[in-house]
């Protein structure tokens, strides 16, 4: 069998691999890699295949952050806080399945050391009080009102927002688009090649997948007392999402 070695990203295959395991019972498992005929030349071709969607789905987080002189009291006022911003999201229209607290945590807050003039510290640091975070992530299926529900939550007393990452609810139609843009480019590169060497492309040995679509990272707001200050609901574009897919593929070539 001849092996044909195009580029860095290119690899022959083995024209035969058997896989036995060391135990009994995996023993009965026998992997082999396709039979090729003979004189044949074995392809791998890596490619990428790419669609765009238009998000419909907004997933970003949203809470609050309270102190006080003791945990509990740190922790009340952050429960009154926070019950309020989960009202505003309800009012807002956002399902219960669409919000699931993501983080709640209680911390204590120290005071300041005193600074030596050698640059060292004097004593051990001391609890000046306590910080509590209550924090929810919410997925917005309305992205036309996503501006006016972060707005909403602001001044229901919510003092942390973030996001959002623009995803599709449901990309599996998106995904197959790529996966068969990606097995055709996979194709026709290997058409390219064979006929650069004076080669034609018999059949597809293995096709394997790697990689896939991820959501777009959170893009981080302004802390709520500069968002108060705007007037008009926030801006927010979603654009598009590129959904990719990778396919890694061995053709078996033969002379023309």
């Amino acid at each position: 069998m001849k092996r044909l070695i195009l580029a860095a990203s290119l690899s022959a295959l083995p024209l035969a691999a058997l896989t036995l395991a060391a135990s009994p019972a995996a023993a009965q498992s026998v992997q082999t890699a396709p039979v090729v005929s003979p004189g044949a030349t074995v392809l791998t071709v890596q490619a990428e295949g790419r669609t765009t969607r238009t998000p419909d789905l907004a997933v970003f987080t949203a809470g609050v952050t309270s102190e006080g002189k003791t945990a509990s009291e740190a922790l009340a006022a952050n429960a009154r806080a926070m019950n309020a911003t989960m009202a505003a999201l309800k009012s807002s229209g956002v399902a219960a399945r669409d919000m699931q607290t993501s983080n709640l945590s209680v911390s204590p807050v120290y005071g300041q050391q005193k600074r030596l003039p050698d640059g060292s510290t004097e004593g051990d640091p001391v609890i000046v009080g306590y910080r509590a975070t209550n924090q929810v992530q919410v997925k917005q299926r309305d992205l036309n009102r996503y501006g006016q529900v972060i707005d909403t939550l602001v001044k229901a007393g919510a003092n942390e927002v973030n996001g959002p990452s623009f995803q599709i609810d449901k990309p599996d139609a998106a995904m197959d688009e790529a996966r068969i843009d990606a097995v055709t480019k996979a194709r026709a590169r290997a058409e390219l090649y064979a006929r650069a060497a004076g080669l034609k492309v018999v059949r597809v040995l293995t096709i394997s997948e790697a990689g896939g679509w991820s959501p777009q990272p959170p893009v981080l707001y302004a802390r709520a007392d500069k968002m108060m200050m705007a007037a008009a609901p926030s801006p927010v574009a979603a654009g598009e999402l590129d959904v990719n897919a990778q396919v890694t593929m061995t053709f078996e070539l033969a002379p023309q």
